[in-house]
Formats: structure tokens, sequence, C-alpha cells
């Protein structure tokens, strides 16, 4: 797909061109892959020097684990966070790199990240330096993984928000269970004990859900369970110099904008226990005249997401096969 930023008619009556305004956002848990941002290290010293330095901070080599794997270890939510926040900071810096070689200057209008992609969102706002934010993302993982209550998520797809609602308030009658993630129109993520889990996903697929599925995850995260995981995150939270965004970021719990450093500290520790509002948040960023939504970290799964929830506005995924040089605003060649 091709787009530039003015129209190539040379008639003096067509209306001028409509100014776009970029979004850039940062995917979460479960973007990550074994290899990921290989062909990016290898050609952009910028991304290296991310991976130098995550290493550096955590102090053992997560950048091998990154690149060699074993898959196994790289899905473990305490080794997964910091590994798609580093891939995700080392496609931003690459792409700040070449912007700043091209003379292009970058300047979104909004910022937002899904789940733990919040955090690459929080660097890009320059409210916390990237060495800080990947030991919290460390402690994060590993707190949820031995603070949650134990549970599970389940994917459904098909149902309408009053279904949603219907199998939730049934499966309630088995225990805690909520939606996780808001994540397009007619998908979204269960997160609950197993008793509630299983009897929503058996009647989502009675009530006529396309797919309802366990997810391959032992927490119930985004959920209620996630309380005492919460409550220890928060004294962290407390202690972190948080700076004001100084970009407007999007807030997973209400879809709200974020502006403070207080109005930070209190999303990234509330999130852990409500569901993620993508859908919301999306829309609100499109309503406030985002035109161009640029998915900048490891896969491509926010990017198709947007265009269910925002068919009108663009997607521009980083990780993109046979991308060469990375794409920028204003550059001829983008990225769906």
């Amino acid at each position: 797909m091709r787009m530039t930023d003015q129209t190539d008619s040379s008639d003096p009556h067509d209306p001028a061109p409509q100014p776009r305004a970029h979004a850039f956002v940062f995917p979460g848990q479960g973007s990550q892959y074994v290899g990921m941002g290989a062909a990016l290290l290898e050609r952009s010293p910028a991304a290296a020097a991310v991976m130098e330095r995550a290493d550096a901070a955590l102090g053992f080599p997560l950048s091998h684990l990154i690149s060699d794997g074993p898959a196994e270890v790289l899905d473990l939510t305490v080794n997964a966070q910091p590994a798609i926040l580093a891939t995700s900071v080392a496609y931003l810096e690459a792409m700040r790199a070449e912007a700043a070689a091209a003379g292009i200057e970058l300047a979104p209008l909004r910022l937002a990240g899904h789940s733990a992609g919040q955090y690459a969102a929080a660097v890009a706002a320059d409210a916390i330096d990237f060495e800080t934010a990947i030991g919290l993302v460390r402690e994060r993982g590993r707190i949820m993984q031995e603070r949650g209550i134990q549970g599970g998520m389940g994917a459904v797809i098909g149902l309408t928000d009053e279904q949603v609602h219907e199998v939730v308030d049934a499966a309630r009658e088995h225990g805690e269970i909520g939606v996780a993630n808001a994540n397009a129109p007619g998908q979204i993520v269960l997160s609950g004990v197993i008793p509630a889990l299983a009897f929503a996903l058996e009647m989502s697929k009675t009530i006529g859900a396309r797919k309802a599925v366990r997810l391959t995850v032992s927490v119930a995260s985004h959920s209620p369970l996630m309380r005492r995981a919460r409550d220890e995150f928060s004294q962290i939270l407390a202690k972190v110099p948080f700076r004001e965004p100084r970009v407007p970021m999007l807030g997973n719990v209400h879809a709200s904008v974020i502006r403070t450093a207080e109005g930070l500290r209190r999303e990234l520790s509330e999130h852990l226990v409500h569901g993620v509002q993508w859908t919301d948040s999306v829309r609100r960023m499109a309503a406030d005249g985002v035109t161009d939504f640029v998915e900048i970290g490891p896969g491509r799964v926010l990017s198709g997401l947007i265009k269910r929830i925002s068919p009108e506005t663009e997607t521009h995924a980083l990780d993109a096969p046979g991308n060469g040089a990375l794409w920028l605003p204003g550059s001829l060649e983008a990225t769906a």
C-alpha cells in the first residue's frame, strides 16, 4: 500500500489534503517470538544498543534468549514482558535514528500500549527511563506469576457485547470471572478461576460463538484475581520517579487520556485488576484526530485489531516481512 501526505491531482478545485496525525501503539504479552527483531538488530546500531542496555540493566543476557530461545523459556511471563519491551524500544530507537537521518520529525499525537505495552509507550513519552521500565516489567511478570490466584484465560470470538455480559453473569455463579481484554468488536478475552472460565467458554459455544478456547497461560491477568499482585506491585511503583508524559497516553482501564506522572502511576497499578479497553482506546484516539496507527514492536496483532475497530484509519506495522527501511511519517512507502 502506498501513501503520500499530499494528493497527486493538480486540479485547483480539489479540496486541500487532510493532515495526517499519528499514534504510536505498542504490543503486549503474546506478541513475542524467538528471533524477533533479528534483521533490525543486524542493520541498526540504535536498536542493537537498546539490547545491550537491556542486558546490562537486568544482569543477564536477555538478548540471547530473544534471539535463540528456547520458546518455552521466552514465553514465561517473567521473560516475555521485558523481552517485548526491549524489542519494542529497539524498533522505536531505530525509527527515531532513521527519521533523524532523513530530516523527518516524529510527532505522534497519542501513545498507547496494550497491557504490558504501556511500559514501552511510557518510555516513548519520556515518562520513565528505559532501564527503570525494563526492571519494572521484569518485577511485574514475577509478581503476577507468584502472587496471582490460580486461574486462566480464554478467547471468545463472534459474540455481541450483550451476549458477553450474559455469559459473564452466568459464569459468576461458578467463581470470579470478567472480561480481561476488549480487543475488538466481537473479540474478547475472559479471565477468571478455572470452573467459571470453563463454564463461560462452553456457554459461549452454545449461544453461537465462532470460537471459544482456553489460552496457554496459568494466570488470570487483568482480573480481580490479581489483587495481591496489584497491592505488592503498587508499593514498587510508589518509589518510581515518573515524569509527565511528553505526549498524551491512552490508559487501558478507562480509555482515558493520561497527562500526568501520578495518572500514569495509578494506571499501571490498576490495570493489573481491570480489563484492557482496547476497542474504546482506539476509538478515542480516532475521535481525537488520529488518522494513522504505527505499531512499534514484535508482530502485527494490534494492526489487525485496529483495522476491525477503526477501518477508516491507516495502520503501519514496523515488524513486517520484506520491510527494508522502517516506515516513517511522510515517506511514500507504508506497511499495512
